[in-house]
């Protein structure tokens, strides 16, 4: 979809969408699930550790009767708190989780090496190999080679064992560092503040968070020179991948999981009205695969105004404009409030309360 660029007065923005396949619950493989939790001092408050044991607690009982789950813990050292349990003795994994306490300094690196051990022992073939990293991301003790800890999760990257990544509180969140240990595992990463993201998240998102439906997945886009001046991805400014990369097999992507969506924008100049702008490829792997599928076809702009765009169109370039503001790269932060005042959902309502407590905040600094 094609519209006008709501904070560059005469260029356009382009938004792709992709969704993935959406799995129904009988056809979800096993799980075989390590928790890794950061039980430091640092996790003590009440959007840390208490939030984390009553988000894992709703994802327990959502689990099926099969799969399997095992919680490891790290603090001054790490250690095995249950081993892999079915799910069907949901008593004994919540009573593992309820006894967690927070305390002491973190050694990410040995219960991260623990972690793995434990999931490679209880490996189900066909299924969902995962483990799950908990915290505040303070990595303060323990990690002195962070090559080394890269290189181990690729390497169990490789043998089936994906890592996501759960990040929790404010005060000290190392949100790019724990981000970039999921991009390594195969996994995702997501932030949470509230119970409610944590269920969104752990429960109604649990397909996209834990089942990976697509690897490797690269968006590639030709742009046609006789109707486009210049343009630029707009965010993503840490998954940009060579040209050369996009036909490469060996390069590892991003993955997208059950039901997940992911939103491309481009900000272009055009050189004339509407019409066909570029061509857009897509690559992906199916789980598990080592040879890529190609999508392709052809982008054509229509001559949309922002005001005829959809309202996915139009929040998107307003979360975009957004973080422009937040980089102090331009966008105008009254244009988003307006723009996001009617969104329809609790996460569009969600982010309009966001937008509008950092325009407060600002006000008064």
């Amino acid at each position: 979809e094609v519209a006008d660029c709501p904070w560059a007065p005469g260029k356009r923005l382009l938004r792709i969408g992709l969704k993935a396949r959406q799995l129904h619950p009988q056809q979800m493989p096993p799980s075989n699930l390590v928790f890794l939790i950061d039980v430091s001092g640092s996790m003590f408050s009440a959007d840390k550790l208490p939030l984390l044991k009553r988000g894992l607690a709703t994802l327990v009982e959502h689990l099926n009767p099969h799969d399997r789950v095992a919680v490891v813990v790290y603090a001054g050292a790490a250690g095995l708190v249950l081993d892999s349990t079915q799910a069907e003795r949901r008593g004994a994994i919540l009573e593992a989780i309820e006894r967690l306490e927070a305390g002491g300094s973190t050694n990410g690196g040995e219960g991260i090496a623990l972690a793995y051990h434990v999931a490679r022992q209880n490996f189900v073939k066909g299924g969902v190999n995962r483990v799950i990293l908990a915290t505040d991301g303070d990595f303060n003790v323990g990690v002195s080679n962070d090559g080394a800890l890269i290189d181990l999760i690729e390497r169990m990257r490789e043998t089936g064992v994906a890592l996501s990544v759960l990040g929790f509180g404010s005060d000290n969140l190392n949100d790019s560092g724990l981000e970039k240990l999921a991009d390594h595992g195969n996994g995702n990463y997501a932030y949470i503040d509230s119970l409610s993201e944590a269920r969104r998240v752990l429960v109604e998102q649990a397909g996209g968070t834990l089942v990976t439906v697509a690897q490797d997945v690269k968006i590639q886009l030709e742009f046609d020179p006789d109707r486009v001046r210049s343009y630029r991805l707009v965010g993503y400014s840490n998954r940009v991948l060579e040209n050369a990369d996009f036909e490469d097999d060996r390069k590892d992507a991003g993955e997208m999981g059950s039901g997940q969506t992911v939103t491309a924008l481009y900000e272009f100049e055009p050189v004339a009205g509407p019409g066909r702008v570029a061509r857009m490829k897509i690559r992906y792997k199916q789980p598990g695969g080592f040879e890529s599928h190609l999508i392709d076809g052809v982008l054509t702009d229509y001559g949309l105004t922002l005001d005829e765009a959809s309202a996915d169109f139009r929040f998107a370039s307003a979360v975009a404009e957004f973080g422009l503001v937040l980089r102090g790269e331009g966008g105008d932060l009254d244009r988003v409030v307006s723009a996001t005042a009617d969104g329809q959902g609790q996460d569009r309502r969600e982010f309009h309360e966001i937008v509008q407590r950092y325009k407060a905040w600002r006000s008064h600094t």
